[in-house]
């Protein structure tokens, strides 16, 4: 009988142990849930839709230009230099002909023409042109792109490496550009509506070689 207390105590701290247990487990067990119904930034990156109306650059997040504001006198050197190892060349003709390119490649990519723009791009360009076409073609999807004004046409930096030339143009325009999922319904951009674009295109192309003809060598958007 004398021993009762002391039995009772064990007894008394194994009710609090036990309680602290419960407790403890299921703070726990509301915590881990909360975390399960987390959502992780990678995984819904990842789930995002891929951005299609990209014609020369990201909408959401542009790159920043490939130039800025080269001096003149620089651009000017850069041309000299090129006129250099190609005799018959000539900044007022290559202007006409990167603005019929930049008018053949808006049109060829809003209408998936990969054909027409395989001859125009390097091979670094050409891809992901051609897998946002694909990407397009697949989720039955389309793109009307039309350039209403060409306001601002640029030489903004030139030059050569070795014996390859490169010459950045810099193009201002007014465009329509409409993405319509496979309904008609819009899925992104205003038909009434005009956005200004403000476009760098690099074209480079192998003074050595007889073939006069340029390559688009790198985009970005302004």
């Amino acid at each position: 009988m004398g021993d009762f207390p002391h039995y009772f105590d064990i007894i008394l701290f194994a009710m609090v142990a036990a309680f602290l247990v419960l407790r403890l487990r299921s703070v726990l067990g509301r915590r881990a849930g909360h975390d399960q119904r987390r959502h992780d930034p990678l995984l819904r990156r990842a789930e995002a839709p891929a951005d299609k109306v990209v014609p020369f650059g990201n909408r959401t997040a542009p790159q920043p230009p490939l130039v800025t504001a080269t001096p003149a006198d620089a651009v000017a050197a850069g041309l000299e230099r090129i006129r250099g190892a190609d005799a018959g060349f000539d900044a007022a003709q290559f202007l006409e002909g990167a603005r019929v390119a930049f008018e053949m490649v808006v049109e060829a990519f809003a209408a998936g023409d990969k054909s027409r723009l395989r001859p125009l791009l390097s091979d670094d360009v050409y891809k992901p042109f051609a897998t946002a076409i694909d990407e397009r073609a697949s989720a039955g999807e389309t793109l009307e792109t039309r350039i209403l004004q060409l306001k601002g046409l640029d030489i903004a930096e030139a030059g050569l490496t070795g014996s390859i030339a490169r010459v950045t143009v810099k193009f201002v325009s007014d465009q329509i550009n409409v993405l319509r999922a496979h309904d008609g319904s819009i899925v992104d951009g205003d038909p009434d509506h005009a956005i200004e674009k403000t476009d760098f295109w690099s074209f480079a192309r192998d003074t050595r070689l007889p073939d006069p003809n340029w390559a688009l060598v790198a985009t970005a958007s302004g």
